[in-house]
Protein backbone atom coordinates (compact mmCIF):
# COMPACT_ATOMS: atom_id res chain seq x y z
CA UNK A 1 0.00 0.00 0.00
CA UNK A 2 1.32 3.72 -0.88
CA UNK A 3 0.95 6.17 1.53
CA UNK A 4 0.69 10.05 0.45
CA UNK A 5 2.90 12.24 2.33
CA UNK A 6 0.00 14.94 3.44
CA UNK A 7 2.22 17.71 2.23
CA UNK A 8 2.49 16.34 -1.42
CA UNK A 9 -1.85 15.96 -1.09
CA UNK A 10 -2.03 20.16 0.30
CA UNK A 11 0.23 20.57 -3.00
CA UNK A 12 -1.63 19.05 -5.67
CA UNK A 13 -4.64 20.81 -4.02
CA UNK A 14 -3.16 24.25 -4.40
CA UNK A 15 -1.87 23.52 -7.95
CA UNK A 16 -6.13 22.65 -8.83
CA UNK A 17 -6.84 25.58 -7.30
CA UNK A 18 -4.52 27.84 -9.29
CA UNK A 19 -5.21 26.29 -12.30
CA UNK A 20 -9.06 26.57 -11.71
CA UNK A 21 -8.58 30.36 -11.12
CA UNK A 22 -6.28 30.49 -14.37
CA UNK A 23 -9.31 29.57 -15.82
CA UNK A 24 -11.44 31.59 -14.67
CA UNK A 25 -8.92 34.50 -15.30
CA UNK A 26 -9.59 34.10 -19.24
CA UNK A 27 -12.15 36.18 -19.96
CA UNK A 28 -15.11 33.87 -22.34
CA UNK A 29 -16.46 35.39 -25.56
CA UNK A 30 -20.25 36.08 -24.71
CA UNK A 31 -22.73 34.20 -27.51
CA UNK A 32 -26.25 35.23 -27.36
CA UNK A 33 -28.47 32.65 -26.42
CA UNK A 34 -31.67 32.11 -28.58
CA UNK A 35 -34.50 30.06 -28.65
CA UNK A 36 -35.35 27.06 -30.97
CA UNK A 37 -37.83 29.45 -32.52
CA UNK A 38 -37.36 33.34 -32.89
CA UNK A 39 -37.72 36.31 -35.24
CA UNK A 40 -34.91 36.55 -37.76
CA UNK A 41 -34.47 40.38 -39.75
CA UNK A 42 -33.54 39.75 -43.37
CA UNK A 43 -31.42 42.20 -45.40
CA UNK A 44 -31.88 43.89 -47.22
CA UNK A 45 -35.41 44.78 -46.91
CA UNK A 46 -35.77 44.64 -42.74
CA UNK A 47 -38.33 42.06 -43.61
CA UNK A 48 -39.15 40.41 -40.15
CA UNK A 49 -39.78 36.23 -40.27
CA UNK A 50 -40.06 33.62 -37.93
CA UNK A 51 -37.63 31.13 -37.84
CA UNK A 52 -36.80 27.61 -36.40
CA UNK A 53 -32.97 27.54 -35.10
CA UNK A 54 -31.20 24.17 -36.50
CA UNK A 55 -27.84 23.13 -35.10
CA UNK A 56 -28.61 20.57 -37.55
CA UNK A 57 -28.57 22.05 -40.41
CA UNK A 58 -25.54 22.83 -41.98
CA UNK A 59 -26.63 25.75 -44.47
CA UNK A 60 -30.00 28.57 -43.58
CA UNK A 61 -32.82 27.62 -45.62
CA UNK A 62 -35.15 30.21 -46.62
CA UNK A 63 -39.24 29.83 -47.80
CA UNK A 64 -39.95 32.32 -50.93
CA UNK A 65 -42.39 33.01 -53.77
CA UNK A 66 -41.94 32.82 -57.45
CA UNK A 67 -38.13 32.25 -57.78
CA UNK A 68 -37.29 33.22 -61.01
CA UNK A 69 -33.60 32.51 -62.49
CA UNK A 70 -32.33 34.40 -65.11
CA UNK A 71 -28.63 36.33 -66.02
CA UNK A 72 -27.39 39.46 -65.82
CA UNK A 73 -24.26 40.28 -67.53
CA UNK A 74 -23.23 36.80 -67.87
CA UNK A 75 -23.87 35.84 -64.39
CA UNK A 76 -26.79 33.51 -62.85
CA UNK A 77 -29.33 35.73 -60.40
CA UNK A 78 -32.89 34.72 -59.10
CA UNK A 79 -35.69 36.49 -58.43
CA UNK A 80 -38.18 36.10 -55.64
CA UNK A 81 -40.17 37.38 -53.23
CA UNK A 82 -40.50 36.96 -49.24
CA UNK A 83 -44.30 37.65 -47.55
CA UNK A 84 -43.86 37.60 -43.78
CA UNK A 85 -46.49 36.44 -40.97
CA UNK A 86 -47.66 40.13 -41.26
CA UNK A 87 -49.17 39.88 -44.95
CA UNK A 88 -45.25 42.37 -45.99
CA UNK A 89 -43.86 41.47 -49.16
CA UNK A 90 -40.43 42.00 -50.19
CA UNK A 91 -38.93 41.65 -53.68
CA UNK A 92 -35.27 40.70 -54.13
CA UNK A 93 -32.76 40.06 -56.51
CA UNK A 94 -29.52 38.60 -55.54
CA UNK A 95 -26.35 36.94 -57.88
CA UNK A 96 -27.02 33.09 -57.52
CA UNK A 97 -23.79 31.85 -55.32
CA UNK A 98 -24.02 27.80 -55.90
CA UNK A 99 -26.80 25.07 -56.85
CA UNK A 100 -26.85 22.55 -54.38
CA UNK A 101 -28.79 19.08 -54.18
CA UNK A 102 -30.37 18.10 -51.11
CA UNK A 103 -31.24 14.63 -49.90
CA UNK A 104 -35.15 14.90 -48.85
CA UNK A 105 -35.98 12.49 -45.47
CA UNK A 106 -38.50 10.55 -48.36
CA UNK A 107 -35.57 9.61 -50.69
CA UNK A 108 -36.02 12.38 -53.47
CA UNK A 109 -33.32 14.88 -54.66
CA UNK A 110 -33.93 18.62 -54.60
CA UNK A 111 -32.18 21.06 -56.24
CA UNK A 112 -31.74 24.96 -54.63
CA UNK A 113 -30.37 28.00 -55.77
CA UNK A 114 -27.94 29.49 -52.62
CA UNK A 115 -27.42 33.06 -52.41
CA UNK A 116 -26.31 35.42 -49.89
CA UNK A 117 -28.30 37.41 -47.43
CA UNK A 118 -28.14 39.11 -44.42
CA UNK A 119 -29.58 37.70 -41.30
CA UNK A 120 -29.87 39.33 -38.05
CA UNK A 121 -30.51 37.28 -34.61
CA UNK A 122 -30.68 38.88 -31.32
CA UNK A 123 -28.89 41.50 -32.12
CA UNK A 124 -25.63 39.93 -34.39
CA UNK A 125 -25.77 40.86 -38.15
CA UNK A 126 -23.47 38.71 -40.57
CA UNK A 127 -24.29 37.75 -44.48
CA UNK A 128 -24.51 34.23 -45.18
CA UNK A 129 -25.49 31.75 -47.29
CA UNK A 130 -29.38 30.81 -47.68
CA UNK A 131 -30.86 28.17 -50.16
CA UNK A 132 -33.85 29.37 -51.40
CA UNK A 133 -37.29 26.37 -51.15
CA UNK A 134 -40.44 26.36 -50.90
CA UNK A 135 -41.30 25.62 -47.33
CA UNK A 136 -45.10 26.39 -47.53
CA UNK A 137 -45.74 23.59 -45.82
CA UNK A 138 -44.02 23.60 -42.55
CA UNK A 139 -44.02 26.51 -39.55
CA UNK A 140 -41.21 27.99 -40.12
CA UNK A 141 -40.42 30.60 -43.52
CA UNK A 142 -36.67 30.63 -42.56
CA UNK A 143 -34.64 27.47 -41.02
CA UNK A 144 -31.07 29.13 -39.48
CA UNK A 145 -28.46 27.12 -40.21
CA UNK A 146 -24.90 26.34 -38.00
CA UNK A 147 -22.69 28.42 -40.32
CA UNK A 148 -24.74 31.15 -39.30
CA UNK A 149 -25.21 30.66 -35.53
CA UNK A 150 -21.12 29.60 -35.27
CA UNK A 151 -19.43 31.68 -32.91
CA UNK A 152 -21.90 33.77 -31.88
CA UNK A 153 -25.08 31.86 -30.67
CA UNK A 154 -26.32 29.03 -28.13
CA UNK A 155 -29.60 27.67 -28.15
CA UNK A 156 -31.69 27.35 -25.74
CA UNK A 157 -33.64 24.41 -26.95
CA UNK A 158 -36.55 24.33 -24.21
CA UNK A 159 -37.54 28.07 -25.02
CA UNK A 160 -39.00 30.03 -28.01
CA UNK A 161 -38.65 34.19 -29.00
CA UNK A 162 -36.46 34.89 -26.03
CA UNK A 163 -34.48 37.53 -28.24
CA UNK A 164 -35.57 41.38 -27.92
CA UNK A 165 -35.76 42.97 -31.70
CA UNK A 166 -32.77 45.20 -31.18
CA UNK A 167 -30.69 47.14 -33.78
CA UNK A 168 -27.55 44.69 -35.25
CA UNK A 169 -23.78 44.92 -34.48
CA UNK A 170 -21.95 45.43 -37.75
CA UNK A 171 -22.57 47.05 -41.35
CA UNK A 172 -24.35 49.59 -39.54
CA UNK A 173 -27.48 47.89 -40.22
Amino acid sequence: MILVHKTFVAYIAMVCVALAGMVLAFPVMAKEVVGWVEKVHVFPGNLIVKAKIDSGAKTSSLHCDCIKPFERNGEKWVRFSITNYDGKTVSYERKIVRTVKIKRHFGNVQQRFVISLGLCLAGVYKETDVSLVDRSGLNYQLLVGRRFLEGTHLIDSGNTYITKSSSCKGKGV
